[in-house]
């Protein structure tokens, strides 16, 4: 066997034993949902969970089937898994199918992509196939879904849904002052990859920016210091919200994060099925971008772009060099609170290990972290596979946020990676950090 095919053989084993791992964790999320459960609308904002199960099943057959065959028809598959077709509040008056006949067409489907990955040539002069791209695209795509599912479940109608969690004591280290910033000189720095085996279309091309001298927080916000904010009346503070943030105070009537509660004993916060006094030391989560920018504002601060978040997160000032993950170029859930299994934030300083080279924490995992920058293309942008994936979506209406969540696969996730969401959205796992300009 020559070394080339030998090389591709390996690749098609990697690319069989991820989507094995993946398609586990997605029924792992699952396994103990009701029908009903599965097909309920639980929130307006949210599908019900039976449909991510459909899409996932459906893209993944368009992808790495049908798409593989020509030149691509469709960037998603027409009909009831349409996300452009059916917005999320409509989706629970689709005849969607039970879930033991959902499960069945995951593994036909499944099978067949199996069979064709075993005939497949990886030609490096096909973008789709070099690298195995077009195969890591759909398992970022189940990984991605793994996460919305999980925000699903967070609002969850009846009774709370109950995770299989898989407690775990990672290194913890030494306290951190919450409110000390990282100086970051200015200078150029490059931006964004190369890669093109994983990364998506609105990660490339890696490109050089110059930025300013400014500090950026050392961790995320805690809830302790949003706490401060909160009983210093930073809700009620027309000076500290933007016209945007105070419409969405008035209609939302918001008084503190998503899923946290007053009572007599003070304030308590929910994941999932448990709920408790709310930890000063972990980070402020389930907070919009208005919502971060006020207390940004309050805080004498604002929030970083999202150049500054990947310079702070990425850059080794000695080697002079970016990195694909803040502490190196691989990624476990031992590096970081990431990929699920604890389903909650942990406190700040809990992974010795999850710092960038300039002394950031946290910069990966428990908190998506919103920026001040509005998504859209880098430039020399190509759109690849289909503008829907990015494209369609950049201008204004969308902000940036970066870092991942408790909820994030480590698939999903890289200092490149990017996010984007309404300035309104909270029912994400998202929180922020600061920065000032020096």
């Amino acid at each position: 066997m020559s070394a080339t095919a030998l090389s591709h053989s390996s690749l098609k084993a990697d690319i069989a034993g991820l989507l094995e791992e993946a398609r586990a964790r997605t029924l792992l999320l699952v396994r103990h949902l009701s029908d009903e459960d599965l097909h309920r609308q639980h929130d307006p904002l949210m599908s019900p969970v039976i449909w991510d199960l459909g899409h996932i099943a459906h893209f993944e057959e368009l992808w790495l089937t049908q798409n593989l065959d020509g030149p691509i028809e469709f960037s998603e598959m027409p009909g009831m898994y349409n996300p452009f077709e059916h917005p999320r509040a409509t989706r629970a008056a689709l005849p969607i199918p039970p879930i033991m006949e959902m499960l069945n067409r995951l593994a036909d489907i499944r099978e067949t992509v199996l069979e064709r990955l075993d005939r497949i040539e990886f030609d490096e002069t096909s973008a789709l196939l070099a690298g195995g791209y077009v195969y890591h695209m759909v398992l970022q795509h189940e990984y991605q879904h793994n996460e919305t599912i999980l925000q699903t479940l967070q609002l969850k109608r009846g009774e709370p849904y109950r995770p299989p969690r898989i407690e775990s004591a990672p290194d913890t280290a030494s306290m951190l002052a919450a409110s000390d910033m990282v100086s970051i000189p200015s200078g150029r720095y490059t931006l964004g990859t190369t890669d093109t085996s994983e990364a998506y279309d609105n990660e490339r091309p890696l490109h050089e920016v110059e930025l300013a001298a400014f500090s950026i927080d050392r961790t995320p916000v805690t809830n302790e210091q949003y706490l401060d904010f909160i009983s210093n009346g930073g809700y009620e503070d027309r000076r500290f919200w933007s016209d945007a943030g105070l419409a969405w105070l008035k209609e939302s009537k918001a008084i503190a994060p998503k899923h946290w509660r007053h009572t007599g004993d003070g304030w308590t916060t929910r994941s999932m099925d448990r709920t408790g006094p709310v930890d000063p030391l972990r980070p402020v989560i389930h907070v919009c971008f208005h919502e971060a920018q006020a207390f940004a504002n309050w805080a004498g601060k604002r929030l970083p772009s999202e150049t500054e978040w990947e310079v702070a997160a990425s850059w080794d000032p000695v080697a002079t060099l970016a990195r694909k993950y803040p502490w190196g170029a691989t990624i476990t859930p031992d590096d970081a609170n990431v990929d699920q299994l604890r389903f909650d934030t942990v406190q700040v300083d809990t992974f010795a290990g999850n710092v960038s080279p300039f002394g950031c924490y946290g910069m990966i995992g428990d908190v998506w972290e919103w920026t001040s920058s509005d998504f859209s293309g880098y430039p020399g942008f190509v759109s690849f596979p289909y503008p829907e994936y990015s494209e369609d979506f950049f201008g204004s209406d969308y902000k940036v946020l970066r870092g991942g969540s408790w909820a994030t696969r480590t698939g999903a996730i890289r200092n490149t990676f990017r996010n984007w969401d309404y300035p309104i959205r909270r029912q994400i796992f998202s929180g922020f950090r600061c920065a000032r300009s020096d």
